[in-house]
């Protein structure tokens, strides 16, 4: 049976489609064989949020309906359709174990970087990055280019934030964190997310929601 053809396909406008559901191109690469993917897929384009407006598009949407998982659901129902309407496959953080290396294929982008506290800096967002999907294209689109490591010239103000160094350069202390948020003080994270998130000089200019970043943080610390 023929397959039908592929739809027409470019970066713009994939990001015109991503942008109705308040998302964005985060990335992207040319997959290598070791990744597994079917050997048709051309390129692999990390998914994530698009500020402003992002939380108050998704809370508005029929999965904040007080069950589990909301983001997860929307996320698996808005990538996923977009992958089948471009003939191509929507791939998740979520669902595993096992994971899909999600930290390993930004840094293949050009435009994610590990942090001095490890965490993973985006060009634009710094260290408020986070991806809901990665798409598998059959369409050899062009990329986004690779940009400049915004902790190149830094204070980086990151590495001093945590009040119990929890996050540094040999990695992240997660009991550490946790017993600080059960503080009275560590109510500065719960309410308005991670103090070292926000110390970041690229997270500053960037447009995330402070409700938002609580509800991850929620998330975490439950």
């Amino acid at each position: 049976m023929t397959k039908p053809p592929l739809p027409d396909l470019s970066l713009a406008t994939l990001s015109e489609r991503l942008a109705t559901h308040q998302l964005e191109v985060l990335g992207g690469f040319i997959p290598k064989p070791e990744d597994k993917m079917a050997p048709d897929i051309q390129r692999l384009v990390l998914i994530g949020p698009k500020e402003p407006g992002f939380w108050p598009h998704l809370t508005a949407q029929p999965e904040w309906d007080g069950a589990p998982d909301p983001v997860d659901r929307w996320s698996r129902r808005v990538v996923g359709q977009l992958a089948c309407d471009l003939g191509g496959k929507a791939i998740f953080p979520f669902g595993g174990p096992p994971y899909h290396p999600f930290y390993a294929w930004a840094l293949r982008t050009g435009r994610v970087w590990e942090s001095p506290v490890r965490l993973l800096v985006h060009a634009d967002q710094g260290l408020m990055v986070s991806f809901r999907a990665a798409l598998g294209l059959r369409q050899p689109i062009d990329l986004p280019p690779p940009a400049a490591r915004p902790c190149e010239g830094c204070a980086q103000p990151c590495v001093t934030a945590c009040p119990v160094a929890a996050l540094g350069s040999g990695g992240y202390d997660v009991p550490a964190c946790h017993a600080y948020l059960d503080r009275p003080e560590g109510d500065a994270c719960l309410s308005a997310g991670c103090l070292v998130r926000r110390a970041c000089p690229a997270s500053i200019g960037y447009a995330r929601m402070a409700t938002q970043s609580a509800y991850h943080m929620r998330q975490f610390h439950r």
